[in-house]
């Protein structure tokens, strides 16, 4: 009977042990990655905002992965590179991020090894032509063969989401080589995305221009461009006005 009772606790104790070793390395709810159950919306498929933002000092430190040692750049100016490109997305949305961040796989973001935490860089896909800007706020994918990972919404606006990987370019955008000083046309405004977005659809084939909605209180704005050339746009502006968009006006980038 005691040994009964000795054998009992051990088994217990073993129970206890590798219940609380598994809670305290299990940081994600779920055992294996997976897409979410929608699509993302055009409002989410919007290129990130290239904005001035302070880098994370704490991600600038080099680290150790997997027994790989890895020293962040300090500058991304002039960063090209060309490789594959993966995904993540339901595992790890809702979870922080390398920079304090919260993972949204809706969002415009993307994890990278070493590029300065946050930055922003043009992912470009080499198969079909399609690019998008994003947000770099995250660290990986820590896998040779991969040299960036993108949110799920971004892999779904470049055509790869159900493949798992693209060939990629990434290019690094900064304030000096972004839309910066450059024109863009307000369109229409309304309180009804559905609406907005299929004059979106409408206007990107009309003109051969992207589109940016902005959602100001609860008004969705259509912009039209970035358009380089200032003649450009003074003439798509009047042929806007003329296809029943007379309160259309130009917007001027600081």
């Amino acid at each position: 009977m005691q040994r009964y009772a000795q054998t009992l606790i051990i088994i217990l104790i073993a129970i206890t042990v590798s219940a609380c070793s598994s809670g305290s390395s299990g940081r994600y709810h779920m055992r294996h990655d997976s897409a979410p159950l929608r699509a993302p919306t055009a409002l989410e498929m919007q290129d990130a905002i290239v904005t001035e933002v302070q880098k994370s000092a704490s991600a600038s430190r080099p680290y150790e992965v997997l027994g790989k040692r890895y020293t962040p750049m300090l500058d991304e100016t002039g960063y090209k590179e060309e490789g594959i490109a993966s995904w993540y997305g339901r595992k790890f949305h809702g979870y922080h991020t390398s920079n304090g961040e919260i993972y949204d796989m809706f969002a415009m973001t993307a994890a990278h090894k070493t590029l300065p935490l946050p930055s922003f860089v043009r992912v470009t896909n080499k198969q079909n032509g399609k690019s998008v800007i994003v947000r770099v706020n995250d660290r990986g994918p820590f896998h040779d063969d991969r040299i960036i990972d993108l949110s799920y919404a971004a892999a779904y606006k470049l055509g790869y989401y159900t493949h798992g990987t693209a060939k990629v370019k990434l290019e690094a955008v900064t304030l000096s080589n972004s839309a910066a000083n450059k024109t863009y046309i307000q369109v229409a405004a309304g309180s009804t995305l559905a609406n907005i977005e299929a004059l979106a659809q409408r206007l990107r084939q009309q003109y051969k221009l992207p589109t940016n909605i902005v959602k100001k209180d609860t008004i969705y704005r259509l912009h039209l461009g970035p358009i380089q050339n200032a003649q450009h746009a003074e003439k798509v502006l009047k042929k806007l006005k003329q296809n029943q968009f007379q309160n259309a006006f130009l917007l001027y980038t600081q």
